[in-house]
C-alpha cells in the first residue's frame, strides 16, 4: 500500500500559524513516522487533522522577501529576482519570472488532490469523534474552494477535478483533463464555500484552534471570488480574443455582483466582526489593524510565534540604515496617489503642496510609508551617534556650512551599509513593529487572509455593479472615515473613483491589488507607466529649502495577454486537451 509523506503533515501540527491538537501518550507511542501506510491515516484523528494542517501550511502567505505588491503600481523589488519579467511584460509559457512563487499550478494542484483525497476517504471513516470530523470537513470543502479560486485568479478557467487524481507520469489525469469554462469554475468555488459553511463553526473559543478558517471565512472568500467574476475583464465586452475560458459566455455582472453583496452581508450581518477603532486616531488605529491580535476586523489570518520562526517582513523591508534589506519599495507612482488630508488630490504640479509634499496627506500615508525627514525608531548602536533620534534619510544634504554635502543613512551611499538601500526614496512602513530589531529578531504579525475592512469594500462594489449608489457610498464612508480621510457626497458613476481609491489604499500590500487592476482592466494604463522615483536634497543652511525631483527608475510595460498568467509550458506538453491562454 502506499505510503504518505506524513513527516511534513506532522510537522504542520507544530506550526502556531496552523494550530496544534492535544497529543495524548497513545499517540506519541505509535510507529515512526516513515512507517505510516496511507490507510494508518484514516484510523486516528491525530493523523486525520494533521492532514488537514498541511492544506493550512500550503497557503503561501504575503510575508515573503519579494511580495506581490512590486508585480503592481505599489513597490519595486530592489534584488529583483526576476520580477522585472513580470513588470516589463515579458512572461512565457517558459518564464512568468518571479510569479512562478505565486501562481503555481503543480502545487495548487497536488493540495486540491489531498482536498480530494480527504473527502473521499472521510466518508468511510469510523471511531472518531463526529464534531471533528464535521468541523475537518468544513475546513477542506474552504481548502478546496481557496486553492481554485487562486488558480482561478491567476490562470482563469482550470480543470475541475474532484477526485484523487493521478498528478505524474504516462497514466497521469491531466493527460486527458480540459480545461473548465470560467463561470462553472466561479460556481464550483462559490458552491464549495457554501458546503463548508454548512459543516463551520461561526468561531472558536478554544485557543488550539485558533487561526482555523469559520464559517464566515467561508462568505468572505465566497464573497471575494464573486466579486472578481462580476468585474469587466470577466464580463461583455472584455477582451476580444478571450473565450469562455476567461471570461463569462453571457454578462453575468448582475448576477455575480448580487451573489457577491449576499456572501458580503452574511459576514456584515452576523455582528461578529467591526472595523478596529481603539484610540480614534486615523493613523494610530490603521497602523494598530495589522499589529493588534485577535482585534476584531480579523476574520481568517495566518498566525505567527517569535519563539519558532516568525515572519521576516521587518527585515526583508526596513531601511538599509537600520541594517535591514530595503526590498519592496514604494514607488513614486503609489506614493503621488495619496489624497492630501482633506480629500483633494496631490500634486507636484502645485508648488505649495510641491515644497512639503508628506505634510497634511491621509493618514494612512504615515501609517504605510517611509520618506525622507519620517520619525521612525531608534538606531542600530553603529548609527546612533549620526542620527540619535531616528529619522528616515533617503536624501543628499548639505553641511550647515554649505561647503559640502553628505549622504542620509539609508540611501544606496550609507555609510552603514550600501547594497541595500532604496532605488525609489521610500520604504514601507505598514505590517512593521516599531518595537521589534529586526535585525536580529523575527515578528510575529499576523498575515490577513481576511478582514472586514475587505468585505466592506466588496460590499460597496458589489452595490455600485448594481447601481445601488446609497448602497455604495454608505459603506465606502465606512472605510474612509475610519481612516481619518472625510466621507464621499460622491454619486452615481463618479462614485467609482472614490472607491477605486479606497481599496488601493485601504488594502495596500495586501495582494488586492496585482488583481484589481486586471479585472477592472485599468492594468493596459496604469502598469505601462514606468515606475518613477524621487530624489531628494536637503540643507541645513537657514532658508535653503529642501527639492524634491520625481525620476524614472524602471520602464514598466503591460501587455493584453497579461491580464492572465501563462499556463506553464510543462503542463501543456501533457497533453493536446489543455488550452493556452489567450494571446500567448
Amino acid at each position: 500500500m502506499k505510503k504518505l509523506q506524513l513527516f511534513r503533515y506532522i510537522c504542520g501540527l507544530a506550526v502556531l500559524a496552523v494550530t496544534s491538537f492535544s497529543c495524548n501518550k497513545d499517540f506519541l507511542e505509535k510507529k515512526p513516522l516513515t512507517e505510516f501506510e496511507e490507510s494508518d491515516v484514516w484510523k486516528d484523528q491525530g493523523l486525520i487533522q494533521a492532514f488537514v494542517n498541511d492544506l493550512y501550511v500550503q497557503m503561501r502567505p504575503g510575508f515573503n522577501e519579494v511580495m506581490l505588491g512590486s508585480m503592481s503600481d505599489e513597490s519595486r523589488f530592489i534584488h529583483d529576482y526576476n520580477t522585472s519579467r513580470v513588470v516589463q511584460g515579458n512572461m512565457t509559457p517558459d518564464d512568468v519570472g518571479r510569479l512562478s512563487e505565486f501562481a503555481t499550478w503543480g502545487q495548487f494542484y497536488k493540495t486540491i488532490r489531498n482536498c480530494n483525497m480527504f473527502l473521499e476517504k472521510i466518508k468511510d471513516v469510523k471511531g472518531i469523534n463526529q464534531d471533528v470530523i464535521n468541523r475537518l470537513t468544513g475546513e477542506v470543502y474552504f481548502m478546496r474552494g481557496w486553492y481554485y479560486h487562486m488558480l482561478v485568479k491567476y490562470f482563469g478557467g482550470v480543470p475541475l477535478i474532484t477526485y484523487t487524481f493521478n498528478l505524474n507520469g504516462e497514466n497521469s489525469d491531466f493527460s486527458t483533463v480540459e480545461r473548465a469554462k470560467f463561470t462553472d469554475c466561479v460556481n464550483f468555488i462559490a458552491s464549495q464555500c457554501d458546503s463548508a459553511a454548512k459543516y463551520l463553526p461561526v468561531n472558536y473559543e478554544e485557543i488550539d484552534n485558533k487561526g482555523r478558517v469559520t464559517r464566515y471565512a467561508a462568505f468572505a472568500l465566497k464573497s471575494r471570488m464573486l466579486l472578481y467574476a462580476a468585474s469587466k475583464l470577466y464580463n461583455a465586452p472584455g477582451i476580444p480574443e478571450m473565450t469562455d475560458l476567461t471570461k463569462n459566455a453571457t454578462d453575468m455582472t448582475a448576477d455575480f455582483a448580487t451573489r457577491a453583496q449576499a456572501a458580503a452581508d452574511s459576514v456584515i450581518n452576523s455582528g461578529l466582526f467591526s472595523l478596529y477603532k481603539p484610540t480614534g486616531n486615523g493613523t494610530t488605529d490603521y497602523g494598530r489593524v495589522f499589529l493588534d491580535k485577535g482585534n476584531s476586523e480579523m476574520i481568517f489570518v495566518k498566525l505567527f510565534d517569535k519563539s519558532l520562526l516568525g515572519t521576516s517582513h521587518d527585515k526583508y523591508n526596513g531601511p538599509n540604515g537600520y541594517h535591514n534589506w530595503g526590498g519592496n519599495v514604494p514607488i513614486e507612482n503609489f506614493v503621488s496617489g495619496y489624497q492630501m488630508a482633506d480629500g483633494t488630490a496631490f500634486s507636484w504640479g502645485n508648488a505649495q503642496m510641491a515644497a512639503k509634499p508628506y505634510e497634511n496627506r491621509d493618514p494612512r500615508f504615515y501609517a504605510t510609508i517611509l520618506y525622507d525627514g519620517a520619525k521612525w525608531k531608534t538606531r542600530p548602536a553603529d548609527a546612533r551617534q549620526t542620527d540619535p533620534i531616528g529619522i528616515i534619510q533617503t536624501g543628499r544634504y548639505e553641511s550647515a556650512s554649505g561647503t559640502d554635502s553628505v549622504w542620509g543613512l539609508d540611501t544606496r551611499n550609507s555609510t552603514i551599509e550600501n547594497w541595500n538601500g532604496t532605488f525609489s526614496g521610500y520604504y514601507m512602513r505598514k505590517f512593521m513593529d516599531i518595537n521589534l530589531d529586526a535585525q536580529f529578531l523575527n515578528g510575529d504579525q499576523s498575515w490577513i487572509w481576511f478582514r472586514y475592512a475587505e468585505v466592506l469594500l466588496n460590499r460597496a462594489e458589489a452595490s455600485l455593479l448594481l447601481k445601488n449608489y446609497g448602497d455604495a457610498r454608505t459603506y465606502t464612508n465606512m472605510i474612509r472615515t475610519r481612516a481619518g480621510m472625510p466621507a464621499t457626497t460622491l454619486d452615481g458613476e463618479a462614485l467609482w473613483s472614490v472607491y477605486k481609491y479606497e481599496r488601493r489604499y485601504e488594502l495596500a500590500y495586501e495582494e488586492h491589488r496585482f488583481f484589481d487592476l486586471r479585472r477592472w482592466m485599468d492594468a493596459e494604463t496604469v502598469m505601462s507607466d514606468d515606475a518613477k522615483g524621487i530624489d531628494v536634497r536637503g540643507s541645513f543652511v537657514a532658508g535653503h529649502p529642501f527639492k524634491y525631483t520625481v525620476f524614472t527608475m524602471q520602464e514598466r510595460t503591460f501587455n493584453k495577454q497579461n491580464y492572465f498568467v501563462p499556463i506553464p509550458s510543462s503542463e501543456l506538453r501533457k497533453t493536446d486537451k489543455l488550452k493556452q491562454n489567450p494571446l500567448y
